[in-house]
């Protein structure tokens, strides 16, 4: 019987996770310049978080989910994004306590999704995101958006297109569902089963419904910018004012609403234009969610992120024709010929690695050709070349590869010597 990898699940394997580790590199390097810091959360959370946290109208609660049962009867949920755990763990332990607010804070793991497998679109995906909690300034909403659109500009990425929306504060929100319901109501029974339960409950996620997109209702749909009071308007004023300032180029749209329930005010994707990306169009979705901190039972809270796919980051790259760096040579390959000198190299292989070298050796018994053979393969910097001739004169043979300059070395001096060399590379 063979077992096969889970649908929706992939296999990252040598040659592709040195790709995953640069890009996540950019992300740590990134965040460490902006001051966001790290914060790994629990994988599973218990269920009510993410009802109450992302809302039970959505989707990703209703119907994407990987819920179970734990041998305490309780129930559980595989988390399908990122924001509520953070907001949780920021509540839990008290970190709005914290000197020196707002707190800053990045991630970068799976998240779970039953969703139909396509491309850019996985069941296992790996998400980095950023939350920022505990400031109201229009300010911080430019600085997430920046951050995000400088990773992307840093790996070389362009045809980016940074797409804005204000969703209102918390009185103009319920002004514009009132206005949505009104719109929607005498028609609502063209439209899909999920459209018709989001009408009462929350009419704002219709406008982003992918079956009824084309439905002309849409298209004459009241905007929300529309019925922003007078402090919304200032502020996403404001937020577009920093934005300006910082020479970010943005497109405003009055019907990007985003997928979760706990946004309001500012809400942003970031598409990226050009060819050969496919389905491939947005990289990347955050806002602001002031109110949900309290939704989870801490105290007044205002907050703002954004969460990317690294998957579909790697395929944007890919697409673009983008050389990411990526070294796969190593320092040393130590070749050994004899029956003494292969004891030898395996206490020696030990020394350049405690050293801070990256090397290697034969661990098949091959013959001497295929061992210069691995070196090539290995891209190594510089083969040593160990005989029990050469050992018993306490003695190493080195060679340069790119320059095939080849010089004997005293055991002894052997490791400083590889040190200096590799320092002069």
């Amino acid at each position: 019987m063979s077992i096969h990898i889970p649908r929706g699940t992939q296999d990252i394997l040598p040659g592709t996770s040195e790709l995953w580790q640069y890009v996540e590199a950019k992300a740590q390097d990134i965040c460490r310049r902006y001051n966001y810091k790290e914060i790994r959360t629990p994988i599973f959370e218990h269920t009510e978080l993410f009802q109450r946290g992302v809302g039970d109208t959505t989707d990703i609660v209703q119907k994407e989910t990987y819920t179970f049962l734990d041998r305490g009867d309780r129930s559980l949920t595989l988390r399908p994004e990122g924001t509520a755990s953070v907001t949780r763990a920021f509540v839990e332990n008290k970190l709005y306590g914290n000197p020196g607010q707002p707190t800053k804070l990045y991630y970068i793991g799976p998240m779970f999704r039953y969703e139909r497998p396509q491309s850019g679109r996985m069941r296992q995906f790996v998400q980095f995101g950023i939350e920022a909690l505990g400031s109201n300034d229009p300010a911080i909403d430019a600085e997430v958006m920046a951050l995000a659109m400088e990773f992307y500009r840093e790996l070389g990425l362009s045809g980016l297109k940074l797409v804005i929306n204000s969703l209102g504060d918390t009185d103009s929100r319920i002004a514009h569902r009132e206005a949505l319901i009104n719109h929607f109501k005498p028609r609502i029974n063209e439209f899909c089963s999920d459209c018709q339960q989001r009408l009462e409950k929350n009419p704002l996620r219709i406008l982003d419904c992918k079956k009824d997109r084309d439905h002309e209702l849409m298209a004459t749909a009241p905007s929300i910018l529309d019925y922003l009071n007078e402090e919304s308007v200032a502020y996403f004023e404001k937020v577009k004012q920093h934005l300006d300032a910082m020479g970010i180029s943005y497109v405003v749209d009055q019907t990007l609403v985003r997928g979760l329930d706990y946004y309001n005010h500012t809400a942003f994707e970031i598409m990226i234009e050009g060819e050969g990306f496919g389905a491939i169009t947005t990289l990347c979705g955050g806002g602001r969610y002031n109110g949900l901190v309290e939704e989870i039972g801490g105290p007044e809270t205002p907050g703002i992120g954004f969460a990317l796919s690294i998957e579909r980051l790697l395929m944007a790259l890919k697409a673009a024709n983008i050389d990411i760096p990526i070294e796969q040579t190593i320092d040393c390959y130590l070749v050994a010929l004899g029956e003494e000198a292969k004891d030898k190299s395996a206490s020696l292989l030990f020394e350049l690695r405690k050293a801070g070298l990256s090397a290697e050796k034969d661990y098949l018994d091959k013959k001497v050709k295929a061992q210069f053979k691995a070196a090539d393969r290995l891209e190594a910097k510089f083969t040593a070349v160990l005989g029990d001739n050469e050992l018993a004169a306490n003695k190493i043979n080195v060679k340069e590869m790119s320059t095939g300059e080849q010089v004997e070395v005293s055991l002894d001096d052997f490791i400083t010597y590889m040190q200096d060399r590799l320092k002069e590379e």
